[in-house]
């Protein structure tokens, strides 16, 4: 108990260099817990992918699309309960700098794979009745005001042109980690007009998403529908969600590695500040040690204090950087919701920023703890400063 009460006192004697050195691995635990919650949240949509879902596009790239036509043959594959299919859209709403997810599906049976979103009974009729009708998710609309009723108008980039859009109905996510900032809307509407201004385009789906019976059927279902359009113009490429997900992670995978040195470079530099921060504060004490093992303290219990000193300084700022890592989350997941619709930190992040702090303080704290549990009675008593 003397132990510790003196340890606490050692660390409040210089309270400002205490109060820095606090803040300092604060900052750094906080940096560190986002940074790897960013890098969670990357893989975020491949967690909460579905099982029971596989995805068909061209063989060649997602760029190539397939025929409209392949849907039939698709059905009659053992394994497989439902298909969907759709266009990823790419269009612009007001200028680039309000970009959002937007896709031309066949609604019904895509809503029908899906879900988790959660579409009101009157709307979703609304949406399937109107040609021209689209839904968002309920984080898109609450951004630029819309509410049922409203004309949106896309400016298509993969497809020209100004496309209006009538807003029937908002979705909201089953679960938090559902997207609720896309636009969805008829692929007839999409198709219908390129068979008037570009034909050759009509017809043509980008994607398959394809609802199976069992998960343990994926692969062979996968297989077949593969197998079925073999030596065709448009051969297909079947996959899991799980894994079209992650070949879009892939691309960035160099980015995310990047992100991960980052988190840990920061706290290797604030592990250097705060060993420097130690080892002052055991040079300036030199004396004060001799003067213990004269007394006859061990080195056990000089090490205990110097080392103790560093730990308690150390997770201080580790739990003070956990705690303000909640309204910095809340902060990000607020005013950047367009690029980041759910920023909740973890509690294997929570675990793993304390042991951060501990790390921190430990390695800090291993050449002053060292250095005074070895100095000499008479080299520590003739040293002044």
């Amino acid at each position: 108990m003397f132990l510790l009460k003196l340890i606490f006192r050692n660390a409040l004697r210089h309270r400002l260099r205490t109060a820095l050195t606090v803040i300092g691995v604060a900052i750094a635990i906080v940096a560190f817990g986002l940074l790897r919650t960013l890098v969670g949240l990357w893989y975020l949509g491949v967690e909460h992918s579905s099982a029971s879902r596989l995805v068909t596009r061209n063989a060649i790239s997602l760029t190539f699309s397939l025929p409209v036509s392949y849907k039939d043959r698709i059905r009659q594959i053992r394994g497989v309960k439902s298909v969907s299919y759709g266009n990823w859209f790419g269009g612009i709403y007001i200028d680039e700098k309000h970009f959002f997810a937007n896709y031309a599906v066949e609604p019904k049976s895509y809503l029908d794979l899906y879900p988790e979103f959660i579409l009101p009974q009157e709307q979703k009729i609304a949406f399937l009745s109107d040609r021209k009708g689209c839904i968002v998710g309920s984080k898109l609309a609450a951004q630029y005001g819309w509410k049922i009723g409203d004309l949106i108008t896309l400016r298509g980039t993969i497809f020209p042109g100004q496309w209006e859009f009538v807003l029937r109905g908002i979705y909201r996510g089953a679960e938090k980690s559902t997207d609720e900032r896309a636009l969805l809307f008829h692929w007839d509407y999409l198709n219908e007009t390129l068979k008037k201004t570009t034909p050759r385009r009509a017809d043509q789906v980008g994607f398959y998403m394809i609802g199976i019976t069992s998960p343990d059927l994926a692969a062979e279902a996968a297989a077949a529908i593969d197998k079925t359009f073999q030596n065709s113009l448009a051969e297909t490429m079947t996959e899991t969600e799980r894994a079209f997900q992650l070949g879009f992670i892939s691309m960035t995978e160099a980015i995310m590695i990047a992100i991960r040195i980052v988190s840990y470079v920061v706290i290797v530099i604030i592990m250097v500040v705060a060993a420097n921060t130690m080892a002052m504060t055991a040079r300036e004490r030199i004396s004060e040690y001799a003067t213990l093992k004269t007394l006859g303290f061990g080195a056990r219990y000089i090490g205990g204090i110097v080392f103790g000193e560093s730990i308690i300084i150390a997770m201080s700022g580790g739990i003070l950087g956990v705690i303000l890592t909640f309204p910095a989350a809340h902060w990000i997941e607020v005013e950047l919701s367009q690029y980041f619709p759910v920023f909740s930190v973890s509690a294997v992040t929570l675990y793993l920023d304390l042991l951060a702090a501990c790390t921190i303080g430990a390695v800090a704290g291993i050449f002053p703890t060292w250095r005074g549990a070895t100095i000499r009675i008479v080299e520590g008593l003739r040293r002044i400063g």
